[in-house]
Parts: C-alpha cells; structure tokens; sequence
C-alpha cells in the first residue's frame, strides 16, 4: 500500500512528460503547420519551436512549402482531326497560402493533377495532329494559365507545365514515317538539283571569266603587235629619212655627182639586163634605149635633187 501512492505519482509524471512532448512542436524549414483550437483555426505555425495548449489545441494540417512535382497520368485525347493521341505531363506547383490549401479543397494534388488533364484535353481538341506536336509551348501555356487561376482559391500556384509524350496510334506513327521517309527523299532530291544547278551556275562563270579573259589577252595582244608594227614603221622611216640625207649629203660631196650617175647608170644596165633575160619580146622607148641619154636624164634628176 506504501507504493501505491509512487507508482500514481510516476504515472502522473509519465501522463504529464507526454503531454508536454505532444505539445512541443518543432517546425522544418519551408513547412507550415495549420493549428486549430477546439476545432476551429487558430494560426499557423512556421519554421521553428512552438508550444501548443494542452487538450486544446491541436496540429490538423501539414504542408511543404516547397515546389512539389505532379506526374500526370496518360490520357486519351482526341485532336480537331479526329485522332485519338495518348499525351501525359508533369505539373509544378507549390503552396501559396496554407490556410486555403487546408480549408479550401480536400487534396489539392488530385484536385489540380485532374484539372491539368481536363485542360490538356480541352488544348489538345483545338490543334489538329502535325500542330499538336509544334505547338508544345503554347498548350503549356494554356495548361498553366488555366490550372493557376482555378486554383487560386486553394492557395496553390501553378508555375508550369510539361508535355512529356505524345503518343498517336500505330498506324498513325507509320503514316507518319512515311511522309517522313517521303519528305526527306524530297529534300534529298532539292539538295541534289540545288547542287546541280549551283555547280551549272559555277561552270557557265567559270567558262564567262575564261572568255573574257581570254578576249582580254587577245585583245593585248594585238595591241602589243599594233604597237610593234608601228614602232617597226617608224623606224623604218627614220632609217630611210636618214638614207636620203646621207645619199643628198654625199650628192652634195665633192665627186658625188659623178659617183650617183655612175651608180645610176650600172642600176640602169643591171635592171635592162635582167628584163632581157625574162622574155623574148621587149618594147624598148627610144629615148631610153641610148645610155647616154639615160645617163643625162639621170643628170637632170640629181641637179633638180641639188636645187
């Protein structure tokens, strides 16, 4: 019976060790503890320690405060072209306000991950196939600004949205092999008339500067001969200008009047010789057929040159 009175003690001790250990809460960093007293909100708690009121007061809620990451499940989706694709996505997201992500929707999560997948559905029925996979950036656009404004009561925002695969049927995926295989043979066939052409345009420029050049070279050529035949001309004329003063020079020599009817008149045989010797028949002018009289006609010529 002594101990019963210790051992009611030590309970009591217990009882009150555990009321205080349940009272104490220690809250993480980038967490949010939602208190209620008697049922109803009290405050929220934030990174730290905090006492709560025994019997009272009680945490009803826990959330992270950091950016959480939502895989969506595949989901069939029909385009504006009637094909059925299967698309899934991963949605960002995190918690805003405690207080309405507690009391404004039951699970946020599963509330914002079905309305991602009502909204890729609605996106997906206005694009036709082939636009559906171009305009990626614009369905996830039109995700996220519709996700976040319906979710703005429940204290969460939506800060993007993925597309991770879109899937259509298989006999989809080898039509479009097809007209893949088919639009890369056409752009191999473009790029092989291309360098045709190309190769046309560098050989018809390269045969034009080969011409032109080459007209180019002829015409410096003639140029150079043109010039070389009147460099030749004139100078033949000064070597005959300067034969003729040096033979009116030596005319005009003492003896070189007799020397020139002596030269003239040998010529004049030498040439009559050689006419006798071309043919047989020759008409001769009297007055020429005497030396004596050429030799005076040639006379006269030379006074005239002296004069």
């Amino acid at each position: 019976m002594e101990q019963a009175p210790v051992i009611v003690g030590i309970i009591v001790a217990i009882g009150v060790l555990y009321t205080f250990l349940k009272c104490v809460r220690i809250v993480p960093q980038k967490q949010a503890y939602i208190v209620e007293r008697l049922g109803k909100y009290s405050r929220t708690l934030e990174a730290g320690l905090h006492v709560l009121t025994p019997l009272i007061e009680k945490v009803a809620y826990k959330h992270t405060l950091k950016e959480q990451v939502i895989d969506v499940p595949p989901q069939q989706c029909i385009t504006k072209d009637n094909i059925r694709v299967e698309v899934d996505g991963i949605l960002y997201l995190q918690v805003m306000d405690p207080v309405k992500a507690s009391y404004g929707i039951g699970n946020y999560l599963f509330a914002t991950a079905q309305l991602a997948q009502t909204t890729m559905r609605s996106e997906m029925g206005k694009l036709d196939l082939d636009r559906s996979f171009e305009e990626r950036e614009q369905i996830n656009g039109s995700i996220v600004e519709a996700v976040d404004r319906a979710s703005d009561p429940w204290g969460v925002k939506v800060t993007r949205y993925e597309i991770k695969n879109i899937t259509p049927p298989q006999t989809i995926r080898d039509a479009m092999e097809k007209q893949m295989r088919a639009e890369r043979e056409k752009r191999a066939i473009i790029a092989e008339s291309e360098g045709e052409r190309q190769a046309k345009i560098n050989r018809a420029e390269g045969d034009k500067q080969e011409a032109i050049a080459r007209s180019e070279g002829e015409m410096q050529r003639r140029i150079n001969e043109a010039r070389g035949q009147a460099e030749q001309i004139q100078l033949v004329a000064e070597a005959q200008a300067l034969g003729i003063q040096k033979v009116a020079q030596a005319i005009n020599a003492q003896g070189g009047n007799e020397a020139v009817n002596m030269q003239l008149g040998q010529l004049y045989l030498e040439q009559f010789g050689n006419l006798a010797k071309t043919g047989n028949t020759m008409i001769i002018p009297t007055d020429l057929a005497n030396v004596a009289g050429v030799l005076k006609a040639a006379t006269t010529i030379v006074k005239g040159i002296e004069k």
